[in-house]
């Protein structure tokens, strides 16, 4: 019998397949496709609205209707420049900011040293699990907490009660506690991940030139971890800035968020240019964060 061999048709491509194939042969339009939604929601919603807001801000407001008037004026950041208030609340949120960060930071290191260069892995990732578990929470039952503790009956105060002393915690030392555990595990985190990082070579080099552990640490360990401190406070620096829920829970006292939030039903322009000011404060924090050098640890 003679064999008669039958060449096979090839499979016809599908539509899904021509696609995948024409998207392989052309990169550039496979990463515009993969970023468009992203990027149409940075540009839309994100910019979109601090663009309204800035333009919001150089509009004019009417002195006898109330109404805003879509003129545009910098009479409104004249205004928050001279009125001494607003420089002090300006200040006072800076300055809370800064405290807080600093705080942090002191609290994260020992913890991120103890987590990356101590710990044993089991520990290390149950106090991973820890410090990542209250972000699980809702802000303002953590708010609330806190509220709580710091009241005339809470825990703080029963503690001092037996030494005679009391504590208002609806205050601004209050407020600098509350911010200090709310943001404590955005610094933690940075700092694990950038002490994690540096090879153990390095360490040992040190120590076969006769370097003693404190002197490993202050000339290898903290500059080569600092860039990570940096980077965890811009989280802390940043949250602080712009939060009003937990001054508005906690203390009387007026800072940034809660001017905003306060003026803007009334005088929108002002609330708006008063708005700027975070946002001047935290790209001047941000170039100084470059010139350190910490978005190299991200």
């Amino acid at each position: 019998m003679t064999s008669v061999s039958v060449a096979e048709t090839p499979p016809r491509e599908g539509p899904g397949r021509r696609l995948s194939t024409f998207l392989y042969r052309h990169p550039r339009l496979r990463l515009a496709l993969l970023l468009a939604l992203p990027v149409a929601w940075m540009v839309g919603v994100y910019l979109g609205s601090l663009l309204v807001l800035l333009l919001s801000s150089v509009w004019d407001l009417d002195p006898f209707t109330g109404e805003v008037v879509r003129e545009f004026t910098l009479d409104n950041f004249r205004r928050i420049v001279e009125t001494p208030v607003y420089r002090e609340v300006a200040w006072r949120t800076i300055q809370m900011a800064a405290l807080v960060t600093l705080a942090d930071a002191l609290l994260a290191f020992p913890i991120a040293y103890y987590m990356a260069r101590v710990a044993s892995p089991r520990t290390r990732n149950l106090l991973v699990v820890a410090i990542i578990l209250p972000l699980w929470a809702s802000y303002v039952v953590k708010v609330l907490a806190w509220r709580t503790i710091l009241s005339d009956g809470g825990i703080v105060n029963w503690a001092l009660e037996p030494l005679g002393l009391s504590f208002d915690g609806y205050s601004t030392v209050g407020l600098w506690l509350t911010f200090t555990y709310l943001w404590l595990p955005f610094m933690i985190l940075p700092i694990y991940a950038g002490l994690e990082r540096i090879p153990e070579s390095l360490l040992e080099a040190s120590a076969d030139l006769g370097g003693r552990s404190l002197a490993t640490f202050v000339r290898v360990t903290l500059p080569l971890a600092f860039p990570a401190v940096v980077a965890g406070s811009i989280f802390t620096f940043s949250l602080t800035l712009g939060d009003y829920i937990a001054p508005r829970m906690i203390t009387s006292e007026q800072f940034i968020g809660t001017v905003i939030y306060n003026t803007y039903g009334e005088a929108l322009p002002i609330a708006a240019a008063y708005a700027v000011v975070p946002i001047v404060v935290i790209v001047l924090y941000l170039v100084v964060a470059r010139k350190l050098r910490a978005f190299e640890s991200l």
